[in-house]
Formats: structure tokens, sequence, C-alpha cells
């Protein structure tokens, strides 16, 4: 799994001065971890109020953006089917690999421009993200019921005699054709019956043609034979032959017909090739579209809990953290005893509330107590491969 911890601290006389007590400590130390720097702009602070009310919205536009990017990436893996194992080298973000992407953040300037406030940037991300999921449902519904009817051709095609598709197993000269008293029957006969077949089947009713029957084909439980009889016995034919459990197939030789079913495998086949490259470039597009955002929430949640937590003028140090193997604890302890100072009710078991004078006490922040550190801090598992929506 890869988890990245994004967090920040409030600036000491200067931001690097933050990062350099934090890296010296958590990376050069005691390698617990490797750590970037992480770039959020000068973005818009508004209000208290406002910023308040952005805090919670923006907790759920993080879960939506996160939901719907792990859909895209898991559906692009069903979509490569026998290819599902070049799934982790199709999920790019920017044309990157996702941690390259994460570590080198750069906010987009051109999507979310950063005059406009953070609300309406939360509301370009939401919109933008909630057109993929919709465009999502409409594409995977049309692919998936393409190839469910093809799927639903191949098992005809394969199954076993009593349900498959008998149109490229028999031949024209199999059957009678064109007279006006006599018909031709496609029989299914039980494997461990068929000696019984030869002895019985011209006795079953009158009229039927001696030494008619012939094998056509057979599987693992069944043969596939032909009987030629009078038109005007079929009916009693089917019903003594049901009694020796002898099943009569509703078949009618029908060249254009079977011309036709072979014709919709062909179309259906090439429909699917047509569509996938196409859906595939789509949801690469939109893998790459959806992670972006995603780490966009996640810097506008940074910058809006740190303003909340440390107050004005904005001054933090954004920092995303790669914890090393199995160094998780002791990492998290370290950064508890490194920023305890910023709000003691945090590291002492207390309620999470703040404990800084100069923070700001926001009650309703839906933090559970496993969920509150002294410092900003939230979770990325850039996995999205063996995740599941």
């Amino acid at each position: 799994m890869t988890e990245y911890w994004l967090i920040s601290a409030p600036g000491d006389k200067t931001c690097q001065q933050t990062w350099e007590a934090m890296n010296n400590l958590t990376s050069k130390q005691n390698s617990l971890s490797s750590n970037f720097k992480f770039h959020i702009p000068d973005l818009k602070v508004g209000t208290l109020d406002q910023l308040v009310g952005l805090s919670d919205d923006l907790g759920k536009l993080d879960t939506f953006v996160e939901q719907v990017t792990r859909k895209v990436a898991t559906y692009l893996g069903e979509v490569l089917e026998d290819q599902r194992d070049k799934l982790h080298e199709n999920l790019m973000a920017n044309n990157s690999d996702l941690p390259s992407y994460i570590t080198r953040f750069q906010w987009d300037m051109a999507k979310y421009p950063i005059k406009q406030s953070l609300r309406n940037i939360a509301d370009i991300i939401s919109k933008q993200v909630g057109q993929i999921d919709a465009d999502l449902k409409t594409k995977s519904t049309t692919y998936n019921n393409l190839k469910g009817s093809l799927q639903n051709l191949e098992k005809k095609q394969t199954g076993s005699l009593l349900t498959r598709n008998l149109a490229d197993l028999v031949k024209k000269e199999h059957f009678i054709l064109d007279s006006e008293y006599l018909s031709t029957l496609l029989v299914i006969v039980p494997k461990s019956a068929i000696p019984e077949w030869h002895a019985v089947y011209e006795k079953l009713t009158d009229m039927i043609v001696p030494r008619s029957t012939q094998l056509i084909s057979q599987d693992q439980e069944y043969g596939l034979f032909t009987v030629t009889l009078f038109k005007k016995v079929v009916e009693e034919f089917k019903l003594h032959a049901r009694e020796k459990k002898f099943i009569v197939r509703d078949f009618t030789y029908n060249e254009e017909e079977l011309a036709a079913g072979k014709n919709e495998i062909t179309k259906l086949v090439t429909d699917k090739k047509k569509q996938f490259g196409p859906l595939v470039r789509w949801l690469k597009v939109n893998f790459s579209e959806c992670f972006c955002a995603w780490i966009h929430v996640k810097a506008l949640r940074v910058f809006v809990e740190s303003v909340l937590r440390y107050g004005l003028p904005v001054n933090f140090q954004a920092i995303l953290l790669q914890p090393n193997k199995k160094s998780s604890k002791r990492l998290r302890d370290v950064l508890n005893q490194l920023y305890a100072h910023l709000d003691s009710s945090a590291t002492s078991g207390g309620n999470a509330q703040s404990g800084n004078q100069d923070s700001v006490e926001i009650p309703g922040l839906g933090f559970g107590q496993n969920d509150y550190y002294p410092y900003v801090y939230y979770k990325i598992n850039v996995d999205m491969v063996d995740n599941k929506v």
C-alpha cells in the first residue's frame, strides 16, 4: 500500500525553518520517512465563517472525488480484461506516475484559478468530477450491455448441446428441405442412451423414415442426432421421445437466419473492438483528471484547516511524508512530540479541542479522537489497483 501523510505545521520565523526542523527529526536523524515540500499557492482566505462552512463541505468533496477516482480505476481494470496486469502503467496523473505527481505537486492555475474564492474552486472541482461520474455511468452501461450480449452469444456457441446454438454444427445436407410431407428433426440423446436410441427411434411412432438417423455431433454428455419423419406425426414423436428422455430441439434450417446469427456475433465482436480503444483512452484521461482534482481537494483542505488552526496571517508549511515500512507508529510519536505545543489535548487524550490561544476552536468538525492530531493531517493512499470502491 502506497500511503502518504499530508500534514502542515505553523511557520516558525520562516516556513523553511519549519521544514528543516521536521525533516531533520523524521528523515535525517531517524530515517522514519521520505519527506517532500507540498506547494500550496496563496489562495484567497475569505471570512472565518466561510472557512468553517467550507471545511465540512471539503471533507464530503474529498470522499466523493476519491470514490469517483477509484471507480474509474476499477472500471479500467474490468475493461482491460486479460490485459489487467497493465492497469498500473495506465493509471497516470498529468503524464506522471502517481507517486511522482503527488511528491512534485504543482497547483494547476489554468484549471483552478487562485484569484477565485475557495468556494468557487471547490465548486469547479465538484462539477468537473460530477460530470465524469455521470459520463462513466453512461459509457459503462453501453459497453457492459454490448459485452453481455456478446458473452451470451458466445455461451450459446460453447455450451452443452441442450442449450447451445446448433447453427454452426449442422449442414444443409443433414435435412430434407422443401418437402410437402417430410420433416427432419434434431434430437439430443444422453450418451448412455445412444444404443437405445438406435434400437427404438424407428418405433417411437409410425411413419418414421427407416435408417434416417445420423450422428452430427457429440459433447461430454450428449449426442446430436437427426431423424426424418412425416410432418403429421411430429408432435406424437416429440411426446414419445420425451418419455424416453430424448429431447427434440426446436430448429428450422434457414440459411439466411443462420448467416444472420453468425453475422451478429461478428458485428458484436467488431463493435466491442471499436469501442475498446476510445473507452480505454477516455478512462485514462479522466482517471488523470479525477486524481489531480482529488489532490487539489487535499491541498484546499490543508489550506483551510491550517488557517482555522494556526490563524492569520497565513503562515504554515505543508509537507508530504511517505512513512518508511514499519515506521508509522514511531513517526506518529515523533510528530506528536514535535508539535505537542500546538495543542496539548490532542496528545494527552483529552477532548479534541485546541489548547493554543492563537488557534481557532471549531466544535463539530467531525474528527474522531483517532483522527485528530496537534498538527493538520490527512492520509492519502495512492494504491488504486487493489482497493475496491
